[in-house]
């Protein structure tokens, strides 16, 4: 999966440390809220500010919760903030004085939401709109200055803390990735080691049993414990290449990578769409294995130009399908393709395998209970 896929709110923090963290700085709107108490705005003009205030500060807070994560935002999150950034404005341009304040709280939220070239022009345009608003209401020279700097120096500010969390985000991930290629990497080694060391050696222990036992054709007794002895070497064999087999076996994700790259290597789009919980690891290692069945059927059969794989596991039923747009026909899931092995797999876990053409195409669904 991509870094996208992978980010969650887990590593970019939780809604609720989120919203606790950015609103801290919203206890400086006492200064608005003070000119409607005290007077200093009455009448008609202290309801539209107590609403435009009240609303400014909603929107602002739904921006806050808006992205799904560091780095992948909702289709809210730039419509909430056009509006918050509306509403800041037109209150720095209506009232002036300490309502120019909104639109420094706003540029905290261009320093986390748009890109850093975006963000640097919105920080720009905030500073004319606070100065010319500023210069309009009379405000003071020394002030105009104070609001100026904190408009450059908190939008550079949070447009650094954004890039460093994102940062840190990929680079844990991608530590992460290392180690889990290493442990790959290892198991590949053993794997080799393994079948190097023991195979041979099992193989030729077979053979020359089975040349003893035809030596001592007139020993019944020395043919039976020859016997024994390539029965326990069969056996002993058999074991390792499970063994081989077991470590050299892929995840699912790893499956799944690997399907991307070959049917892009052939030409087809491959869409990958994953729901649910993690697997239990039997349940990953067979469905990685029906990946790599459907996806070797995709491209060596079915003509298609479109893929889609679909995985979910809910309730304690995992659902892997596997859907082309090819020609049509038996061809891709015909008797005597590596399917049979599938079958015999998830059979043996206690699912079901289904596979066949559909309007359009073909479809490959493999449904195991945990």
């Amino acid at each position: 999966m991509s870094f996208a896929d992978r980010i969650s709110f887990n590593e970019t923090g939780s809604p609720r440390r989120r919203l606790a963290g950015i609103s801290v700085g919203l206890v400086y709107l006492v200064f608005p809220v003070a000119e409607i108490v005290t007077g200093e705005i009455t009448g008609a003009r202290a309801v539209w500010a107590g609403a435009t205030l009240a609303a400014y500060v909603a929107s602002f807070l739904a921006t806050v919760l808006s992205p799904k994560s560091m780095t992948e935002h909702s289709s809210r999150t730039y419509p909430l903030l056009a509006l918050t950034t509306a509403l800041g404005v037109a209150a720095a341009a209506v009232f002036g004085g300490a309502w120019l304040s909104l639109p420094v709280y706003t540029v905290v939220l261009y320093g986390f939401t748009l890109p850093a070239l975006g963000a640097l022009w919105a920080i720009v345009l905030t500073l004319i709109v606070v100065i010319a608003a500023g210069v309009a209401h009379g405000n003071d020279a020394a002030g105009l200055i104070v609001l100026a700097l904190q408009v450059v120096t908190l939008g550079v500010l949070f447009i650094s803390i954004r890039n460093s969390r994102a940062m840190s985000i990929r680079l844990r991930l991608a530590q992460d990735e290392v180690a889990r290629l290493a442990a790959t990497e290892e198991r590949l080694r053993i794997a080799r080691d393994l079948h190097d060391l023991l195979g041979h050696s099992l193989s030729l222990i077979v053979l020359k049993s089975e040349l003893a036992g035809r030596l001592a054709e007139q020993s019944p007794q020395l043919r039976k414990e020859i016997g024994d002895i390539e029965t326990v070497a069969r056996k002993a064999l058999v074991e390792v290449r499970e063994a081989v087999t077991g470590y050299r076996r892929r995840s699912l994700e790893e499956e799944l990578d690997n399907a991307r790259a070959v049917l892009r290597a052939a030409g087809v789009h491959a869409e990958v769409r994953l729901a649910g919980t993690p697997l239990p690891e039997p349940l990953d290692g067979l469905l990685g294995w029906g990946v790599r069945e459907g996806t070797t059927n995709v491209v060596r059969h079915a003509r298609a130009t479109r893929c889609e794989i679909r995985m979910t596991y809910e309730d304690g039923t995992a659902i892997l399908e596997i859907v082309d747009d090819g020609s049509g026909g038996a061809g891709p899931y015909e008797q005597g393709s590596g399917l049979r092995g599938l079958t015999e797999r998830v059979t043996g876990a206690g699912g079901t395998v289904t596979a066949g053409p559909t309007t359009g195409g073909h479809r490959l669904s493999v449904r195991v209970p945990a």
